[in-house]
């Protein structure tokens, strides 16, 4: 009999949710003590037993089933399943030893086991969650060549970079001198992590020369241009369109005008710290072409950050150009996680949609447990779906399971109307709906309310929906309902009041949200520039979270790139209660 045919594809998932949420950065929880089952079970029952409570996200009780099945003296004849098995549900659990221990096993005991690359992958894993890079470098280099290519090499970009001594880095590299990734992260770690002295030229010519890597990239920036200055030079790069002065295009462009008004104030307000900052406004218009012209300007390789633009296309194009020219720049509006990806110089002000996934997983465990399955419906876009994929696999990763993930179109009736349609919501832990549409919020309501209200499930949504006009407060208010609000502040807290005034003194209107931000963001890394100097990426990362001026705050903890600072509100008594 075949073992197992459809284990594959689940249990790489399996892994791969383990992976993508980053599980070293969530609290490990306490080794489950799990009943033990009744000895005179039939084993076959009780291993369809197992495999049924791990695919239920039960995994203490899996752990309890299949672990003695996996001992040889079992005399099992799917003990190497069981074993497998066995060990994905430690991993979830994150008993890591344990993970390792089955594993060991498996490969011991039985290794002529069809789906032993599996094992590798997972086992790789766990010795890298255990900081044992020696271990899960061996490991996965036991994969055959045209196995989980993508997987392990996601792997190695996610932990390698968590490397901290030296000595580690050196072992390694004399040990796996043909590793792609690994050369790239020990580059990265010189010259992006800020730790590369002149002695370390040699070998990091080498590493670029051998693995063909990016010479412009990994060429350190010289000390005499990082080094920190009496006053800094902020180029703006945001589609003004001075030349079509029609009143459409002025009331189109007034968040990019407000976005500007926000940025001058920061820097009266830098100057009257002690801190001058020369602020150079570039109009990037509506299209590529003239952002090209713009980046093609001299002066402009000569800025110490670089602010914008506010369109995709163009926020790619600057991406580039601080990569190439090694200038901080950061994207004022984007919550596009890709954009920052894999680039040192490119930072989003605002938090990813991914991020604020993962962070609203971790407080929805926290906040409702993880004994129900959840549900998560979101509109189908990119930044959307990426909201989703990144909470499930967070939630899933801490121990929970998402019951139902659904992706609908909230401008399609039949769409919208599926998305709520057959949902158990009365057997599930909380409600996740991401969608800033004005037609899903009264959809997700009418169907939620639908439930008595003793056994409603929490519901999770955008903070967003309190601007909604289709909306009652007395909905929003309800008890259960939470909102993520990464863009709240406390419009009767110190620092707005005090923006609020100067801002009414000069422009003589009351600060637009996206006045406030651009106040927020300027303040907060021109105040970087001082501290640290340009290249300040390094400390950003060691620096963790960071209060705000007007906002909950900023925080590049860990290397991020984007903000992780993601406030989940309620709404009390008519007033935001900030609970995370």
């Amino acid at each position: 009999m075949t073992p197992f045919p459809s284990l594959r594809l689940p249990l790489r998932w399996l892994v791969a949710g383990v992976l993508l949420a980053q599980p070293a950065l969530a609290q490990t929880p306490a080794k489950p003590r799990p009943a033990a089952p009744p000895a005179a079970a039939d084993p076959a029952a009780r291993y369809r037993s197992g495999k049924a409570q791990l695919d239920q996200g039960n995994y203490a009780a899996a752990v309890a089933l299949l672990e003695p099945l996996a001992q040889p003296g079992a005399r099992f004849a799917r003990a190497a399943d069981a074993a497998y098995l066995g060990a994905v549900a430690y991993a979830r659990l994150k008993q890591w030893p344990e993970t390792e221990q089955l594993l060991n096993l498996l490969r011991t005991e039985y290794p002529a086991y069809p789906n032993l690359p599996d094992a590798l992958l997972l086992q790789g894993q766990a010795s890298f969650e255990q900081e044992d890079y020696d271990t899960a470098l061996k490991t996965l280099a036991q994969l055959p060549a045209d196995k989980f290519v993508p997987e392990r090499e996601a792997m190695k970009a996610t932990y390698l970079p968590r490397i901290k001594e030296r000595s580690t880095w050196q072992r390694n590299l004399r040990r796996y001198p043909d590793d792609a990734a690994l050369a790239r992260a020990y580059a990265d770690n010189l010259v992006v992590g800020g730790t590369f002295t002149e002695a370390d030229r040699p070998q990091l010519d080498a590493l670029v020369a051998r693995f063909n890597l990016d010479r412009t990239r990994y060429t350190p920036r010289p000390r005499a241009v990082v080094a920190k200055k009496a006053s800094y030079n902020v180029a703006v790069l945001l589609p003004f369109e001075l030349s079509d002065p029609s009143w459409q295009t002025v009331r189109k462009n007034q968040f990019v005008t407000d976005l500007y008004a926000g940025l001058r104030l920061a820097q009266d307000s830098l100057q009257r710290a002690g801190h001058p900052v020369q602020l150079f406004a570039y109009d990037t218009g509506a299209d590529t072409l003239t952002l090209k012209q713009v980046l093609a300007l001299p002066e402009l390789a000569g800025m110490d950050l670089l602010i914008g633009p506010v369109y995709k296309s163009g926020a790619k194009l600057l991406g580039r150009y601080a990569r190439e020219h090694q200038i901080v720049c950061v994207n004022p509006l984007s919550q596009d996680a890709d954009l920052v990806l894999n680039n040192p110089w490119h930072y989003l002000f605002a938090p990813s949609t991914a991020t604020q996934g993962r962070v609203a997983a971790q407080f929805a465990l926290n906040a409702f447990g993880a004994g129900r399955p959840g549900v998560v419906l979101h509109e189908d876009s990119k930044d959307d779906a990426a909201f989703a994929n990144s909470y499930k696999a967070a939630y899933e990763a801490d121990g929970g399971k998402i019951g139902t993930l659904r992706r609908f179109n909230p401008d399609v009736d039949e769409s919208l109307t599926a998305a709520f349609t057959g949902l158990d919501l009365a057997g599930a832990s909380h409600l996740v709906v991401f969608s800033d549409n004005r037609r899903v919020g009264p959809a997700a309501f009418k169907q939620w309310q639908q439930l008595p209200a003793a056994t409603r499930p929490a519901l999770l949504c955008p903070g967003s929906w309190l601007d909604n006009a289709r909306l009652d407060v007395s909905q929003l208010a309800a008890p259960g309902v939470y909102m993520l609000q990464p863009k709240y502040y406390d419009e009767q807290g110190p620092g707005f009041r005090r923006f609020r005034q100067l801002y009414l003194q000069r422009q003589h209107l009351p600060p637009s949200l996206f006045a406030s931000q651009g106040f927020e963001l300027l303040l907060y890394f021109g105040t970087a520039l001082f501290q640290y100097g340009p290249a300040f990426q390094t400390n950003l990362a060691n620096a963790g979270a960071t209060p705000g001026a007007i906002f909950e705050g900023q925080n590049y903890a860990g290397g991020a790139h984007d903000n992780q600072t993601v406030p989940i509100v309620k709404l009390s008594n008519l007033e935001l209660q900030v609970l995370r």
